[in-house]
């Protein structure tokens, strides 16, 4: 382009099929409507895109979250790739729940960085930038060789717990990987902050499980950016309670919820979990103490920020 900026021609948002209702949620804090496409199988279960619309010269904003089954991530490669064809000036790829992040690194021998594997993909199918929330690990970012705007959901969650005024709050960590996070809630919250400390004294042997803080008669938060089988958290809640904590309050980013998760979830002494709505919960996951805030407006500003070059940590200030 003899070293031209593209002209962008206005912005587009579509999505797939992971999460239709949060993409819908951002469209409409948008004031836009969803970018038409098609997204079908063939008989053997082979995906089929097609944009539907013209966004030749076109920001476009491509919502997907790339959690299981996998054709979530080869609906957003070719849905990235079918933008890319249709001569898009820029595409940038929202993933509200970043799928494989876990596999970040080599910690046993021949296994797969998947995490790095995915981020070569939505390179090479031809995203430009990516805008991602609550990743597993901040050095995700560093997998990329394009622009990533990492946001929090923390703003959605300090919101929704100011008002339901906790007692003495104290924010809870489960392990101490998820520490960092505990105390950014518990300055935004005026909270003090507890560490669950977990060992296995010997193999087969069940945890003993040790707080590292006060929080006798006090309302509890336990934070942590996802809940995959509710297994930490559940015991997490239990040993709060022997201790003394007055009521027990979960939140998540992202609601995997595995398995057991649901029953363990129901069955612990926890008096709300709070997720966000990341990932789409079926309704045969939900149950009485879940409540499911959205990050729509969250990631709509974001997107509107990007669009026009705004600073997107601005959003966090």
């Amino acid at each position: 382009m003899d070293g031209l900026a593209v002209p962008i021609h206005g912005f587009r948002v579509l999505t797939g099929t992971a999460n239709p209702a949060l993409a819908e949620g951002i469209a409409k804090n948008l004031g836009a409507d969803l970018c038409r496409t098609t997204v079908t199988r063939f008989a053997d279960g082979e995906v089929f895109v097609r944009l539907d619309e013209n966004v030749r010269g076109a920001d476009v904003f491509i919502v997907q979250a790339t959690n299981p089954p996998a054709e979530n991530i080869m609906e957003l490669l070719l849905l990235i790739d079918a933008a890319r064809r249709a001569s898009a000036a820029r595409i940038t790829c929202v993933m509200p729940y970043y799928g494989y992040a876990r596999q970040d690194r080599k910690d046993q021998p021949r296994v797969a960085i998947g995490a790095k594997l995915m981020a070569n993909m939505v390179m090479r199918a031809g995203a430009d930038r990516v805008l991602g929330l609550d990743f597993h690990q901040h050095q995700l970012q560093g997998f990329f060789d394009i622009p990533v705007d990492h946001l929090y959901a923390a703003p959605v969650f300090t919101s929704h717990y100011r008002k339901k005024k906790l007692h003495d709050p104290v924010v809870v960590a489960p392990d101490v990987g998820s520490a960092k996070m505990a105390r950014g809630f518990a300055k935004r919250l005026n909270a003090s902050l507890a560490i669950i400390d977990k060992r296995r004294p010997t193999a087969n042997v069940s945890e003993v499980v040790n707080v590292v803080g006060e929080v006798e008669g006090k309302d509890c938060l336990l934070a942590d950016d996802m809940i995959d089988t509710a297994g930490t958290v559940s015991e997490a809640a239990r040993a709060l309670k022997k201790l003394g904590a007055r009521d027990i309050y979960v939140c998540a980013t992202h609601a995997l919820l595995s398995g057991p998760a649901v029953e363990r979830l129901s069955n612990a002494p926890i008096t709300e979990v709070a997720v966000t709505d990341t990932i789409q919960i079926p309704d045969s996951r939900r149950f009485p103490t879940l409540t499911v805030l959205s990050v729509a407006e969250l990631l709509a500003k974001a997107i509107r920020f990007t669009h026009s070059d705004q600073s997107v940590s601005s959003l966090f200030e």
